[in-house]
């Protein structure tokens, strides 16, 4: 029974579209306009709103730099993720229970690929970007959920202040 979820699982994200190649590719964002959907986190921010960077770097040390961060609930910025390693990795923003899930999940189909605004894949050398929107107070997580990084500790934290009156 468990193996016959598991093609019916693989057979949804296949004809989703979600199901390509991860391995080392690139999988920058698409040409398609960005998909602004709610999250938990917040949503995908406009460039022009964006008044500051936040830059990161990620190695193959598993690890990222910084590995917290600060925002303030409603603020837009430019997360710029540069890959020092000879591997790639990526960086995906959400809450603990979404990338507990989704880490389980590449563990199972290392090769499956996924594009969404609050992700970054880069190769090595390279440095992709995020533009979002933190409009929910809380405290969210990022990481590297390539199979076997996310379990090696390849983490991080955003803790996204309350606005004033909020």
């Amino acid at each position: 029974m468990k193996s016959i979820k598991t093609l019916v699982l693989a057979s949804t994200l296949a004809f989703s579209g979600l199901a390509l190649a991860h391995g080392d590719e690139d999988h920058s964002a698409s040409s398609g306009p960005v998909r602004k959907e709610q999250k938990e986190w917040g949503i995908a921010g406009d460039a022009s709103a964006a008044r500051r960077t936040l830059e990161f770097k990620m190695n193959d040390s598993m690890r990222f730099t910084p590995d917290r961060i600060e925002v303030k609930q409603g603020e837009t910025v430019k997360l710029a993720i540069h890959n020092e390693g000879k591997a790639m990795h990526e960086f995906v923003i959400g809450t603990k229970k979404e990338l507990d899930d989704h880490a389980a999940l590449m563990m199972k189909f290392p090769g499956m690929a996924h594009s969404e605004p609050y992700m970054a894949h880069v190769a090595p050398g390279k440095t992709g970007e995020i533009v979002w929107t933190f409009n929910r107070a809380g405290e969210f997580d990022f990481a590297c959920l390539i199979a076997g990084r996310y379990q090696a500790g390849m983490v991080g934290k955003v803790k996204v202040a309350a606005a004033a009156g909020s």
